[in-house]
């Protein structure tokens, strides 16, 4: 069995990086229709999303408690989750209250945990120094987009900008931690589990849009709202997924080939 695998691994290895970008949306594509012909319910496909999203905390949180170090986690894209989350939070209590509310609720009662441990026991840990993307380069352009691009629904004004607040940072929000890595090159294990598990919740929510975008002849987008905002949700989708599309691609590869700890090459992420 390894030999099949390491020859591709190897083909792979060797294509140009258009080739690899063409296999890599084939490969997306395929997913997408597997996905559409299994899960009937597509709203099930975010819940899995919110799930596998608390997961990858709960490894950061066992990580944290069993080897007592945050070395190799960005304290930053912790805190930018906790804000996107906290503004879902509100919008899911005020504008929807279900399953959702609970799920966010508690991988932002996990994060906030996480963002403890980091500033105050295991602070010594802490590569400040590596996390260097600030905050404010986030933040700002993200909160400046959705003041000018929002929902047109009939929740309040400051509701709808939240609800865009919190879907563009959170298509963002994981880039101090890719710079991290970048820093690094060299991940952990439990690290890189977390990131992997963000990068399949972000796919997973992605095929949700995409798929219900798809049943519904594009009338999900029109149900949004007129404008740019509709575009811009689904764009956003895509934008945090291809984002850790390439970490996942080394991820899968490292672990194929039994390797506990990740080495990145230069340029990824």
């Amino acid at each position: 069995m390894k030999q099949p695998v390491q020859a591709l691994q190897a083909w792979l290895r060797r294509q140009p990086p258009k080739i690899k970008v063409f296999l890599a949306s084939v490969s997306a594509l395929a997913a997408l229709i597997v996905i559409r012909l299994v899960v009937y319910d597509h709203d099930n496909l975010f819940i899995a999303a919110e799930a596998v999203h608390a997961l990858g905390i709960s490894v950061l949180i066992f990580k944290l408690a069993t080897e007592k170090t945050c070395a190799g986690l960005s304290l930053k894209s912790q805190e930018l989750t906790a804000m996107f989350l906290g503004a879902r939070l509100y919008c899911s209590y005020v504008m929807e209250y279900d399953v959702h509310t609970i799920l966010d609720l508690t991988t932002l009662t996990a994060t906030v945990w996480v963002i403890y441990m980091m500033r105050f026991n295991l602070n010594s840990s802490y590569m400040l120094e590596k996390d260097n993307v600030s905050e404010l380069y986030v933040v700002i352009p993200c909160a400046v987009l959705s003041l000018v691009v929002h929902p047109t629904t009939q929740h309040h004004i400051m509701n709808r900008i939240i609800w865009a607040f919190c879907v563009y940072l959170e298509s963002v929000s994981v880039l101090p931690q890719l710079r991290v890595m970048q820093n690094t090159k060299i991940v952990e294990p439990f690290t890189a589990h977390y990131v992997f598990a963000l990068g399949v919740a972000r796919f997973l929510s992605c095929a949700h849009w995409i798929l219900q975008v798809w049943d519904t002849r594009g009338q999900l987008l029109t149900a949004l709202g007129y404008g740019m905002w509709p575009s811009l949700v689904l764009l956003s989708e895509i934008v945090q997924t291809f984002i850790l599309a390439d970490f996942c691609y080394y991820y899968v590869q490292s672990f194929m080939g039994g390797r506990l700890v990740l080495r990145l090459p230069s340029g990824v992420v």
